[in-house]
Formats: C-alpha cells, structure tokens, sequence
C-alpha cells in the first residue's frame, strides 16, 4: 500500500488508521506548498487534487475518513469496527458526526484564516464557524465524560477519524471550555500507535 499525503494535514488521520491496523506502507510525499498535488501525475490518482490518498493494488481510496474505514474492513482482527452491531451503528455515528459537524467549521475558520486570498476572507463568517463548532463540540463533551474511548471500552474508527479533529480544534484555540475533549486529545495521542501531532508534523515537514 502507499500513503500519497502532506505532513499535518488529514493525511495524520489515515496514518493512524495505517498504524492502529499494523499496515505495511509506504508514505508517498505530495508538497501542497510546492503544487505537486496540481500537477497530472497525482490527479490521474486524485482528480480532486486532495490528500490523503490510499492506493491498495487496484484500490484507489481518497477521503482520510474513507481510508480509516477501508482499513477497519481489512483488517477485520484489529478490532477498529465493533462486530455488535449496536456499537458498530454507533461507530458510523459518531464517525458522520465527526466529518459533518465539527470537520466542516474547521474548515470554514482555516479556509477563511490561511488559504483563501486576503480579499476573500471574511471575519464574520470565522465567528459564525466557530459558534457552530462549540455547539456540536458541546454534544461530544458531554458523552465523554467517563468514557475513555468513544464507543465501548477499545479504541474505534471513530478515535482515529475524530482525535485529529481535536487536534485541529485545539490549534485553533478552541478547546478552552472542553476539558473532557482536552484529557481526551492528550489520552489519545500517548498512544505508541498515534501519529504526530499537527504542529509537530508541520514543523518537520
């Protein structure tokens, strides 16, 4: 398999996946900041132009969540999807909220902070995106509490799809009234299988 990503992007998220599952891969470097992700060779992989990107054989899968999701049903032994059938309910649950509702304003704040021109920008638009993350962030606090994984009492697709979340929430200075997502971010990336937190991925990019 090969991992096509960029350091402290969501390609964290399916290196996690990748390294709760034991993978044999390899991690194929695409420079965002170079446009190797515009150029023909990765969008005959990616016609969106985005990363990650998993390659399995025949198997092209871009999407992190989709990759983390591929790599539960592969590697069926590692647990990452419960077999009951309402914790794996569950499991899909909180994976679709995590992409739904608190992927979605972290990408409004970061679209409108770094990668939109300056003229583009809107300030307005960065208050009502974190307003609508607080709101959701709320939701996932309030399970936490007394739980140390998301589902059942083992680490899920919903930890890996959802902890670099966190991660993204806590670099945007979103997590000061949280403290059940903050013990849950430290929590889950002590883990000898995490991959690199944000910052620390980016500085080494």
């Amino acid at each position: 398999m090969r991992l096509y990503g960029f350091a402290g992007t969501r390609s964290q998220r399916a290196l996690w996946g990748l390294k709760e599952v034991d993978a044999d891969f390899e991690f194929v470097s695409v420079n965002l900041r170079e446009g190797e992700h515009k150029r023909p060779e990765f969008l005959r992989i990616n016609p969106a132009g985005k990363v990650p990107v998993l390659v399995d054989g025949d198997q092209i899968i871009p999407e992190s969540a989709a990759i983390v999701l591929y790599l539960a049903d592969k590697y069926p032994e590692k647990g990452l999807m419960p077999v009951d059938l309402s914790e794996r309910a569950q499991a899909y649950r909180w994976t679709l909220f995590a992409v739904t509702e608190l992927e979605q304003p972290l990408w409004r704040i970061t679209r409108h902070t770094l990668l939109y021109p300056p003229e583009k920008r809107s300030p307005a638009d960065i208050e009502l995106a974190r307003e609508d993350f607080r709101t959701m962030a709320v939701i996932l606090e309030k399970h936490l509490d007394g739980r140390e994984f998301i589902i059942g009492n083992k680490l899920s697709v919903a930890d890996c799809v959802t902890a670099y979340l966190i991660d993204w929430a806590n670099e945007l200075k979103l997590l000061d009234t949280f403290p059940q997502l903050q013990a849950y971010l430290e929590r889950l990336y002590a883990r000898p299988e995490a991959p690199q937190r944000i910052a620390e991925a980016r500085m080494a990019a």
